[in-house]
């Protein structure tokens, strides 16, 4: 678990450093990302009494996976960037209790709440919610290091000049990603490698 917590926080530092080098300076409010991205998943869960409402769990799924982009870069922040203490910290909090709170909708409050007055990620009602979408750490890496990638892919395709083409052969890259992600061993070193490489091979652009 602590591998892969290394990994992801390295990976989150060099998303982050390919948009903007400086990033650990810049004073980004990830608190404020966590909190926006909280709302998000309450639209995908549901929360309007005055009407009929489905969950759609793979939106909230994604929008965990979002969230904990964003609670890497706030702990990445908060420790000067050095990814051994980092995650040294998130491990100790991984296997720590989730919330005790049974209600999804006021889990995500917890959540937003403690973004708000902490400006950071409240790992217990973290871990609750992503159980309750029946997802596990194995899950949340495997996702993770996708999605990742993707956006990675995306900046060096020209996502910020706009001419990435999201679009291949009838099919999001989102679809493209999922489909090559369960193709893989998670558990490889060069796991996230191998995902942008196949994306590349897939690029009608390259």
């Amino acid at each position: 678990m602590k591998q892969k917590l290394l990994n992801m926080l390295q990976l989150q530092d060099q998303l982050n450093r390919h948009i903007n080098p400086a990033w650990l300076q810049a004073n980004n409010e990830w608190y404020r990302a966590i909190w926006l991205e909280s709302a998000e998943l309450m639209e995908h869960y549901g929360w309007k009494w005055w009407k009929a409402q489905e969950h759609d769990v793979e939106q909230i799924r994604l929008e965990l996976i979002d969230i904990w982009h964003f609670g890497l870069s706030a702990e990445l922040v908060s420790r000067q960037g050095d990814h051994a203490v980092a995650a040294d910290n998130m491990l100790a909090q991984l296997q720590g209790d989730q919330s005790s709170e049974a209600d999804f909708r006021n889990k995500v409050d917890q959540l937003a709440r403690f973004a708000l007055e902490q400006q950071a990620l409240n790992m217990p009602a973290f871990l609750s919610l992503l159980a309750d979408v029946d997802s596990s750490f194995d899950d949340l890496y495997r996702i993770y290091v996708g999605k990742n990638v993707l956006n990675r892919f995306r900046q060096d395709h020209g996502y910020k000049d706009g001419s990435y083409v999201k679009t291949w052969e009838g099919r999001e890259d989102n679809e493209h990603l999922a489909e090559i992600s369960a193709s893989l061993d998670a558990d490889a070193a060069d796991f996230a490698q191998q995902i942008y490489s196949r994306l590349a091979a897939r690029y009608p652009g390259d």
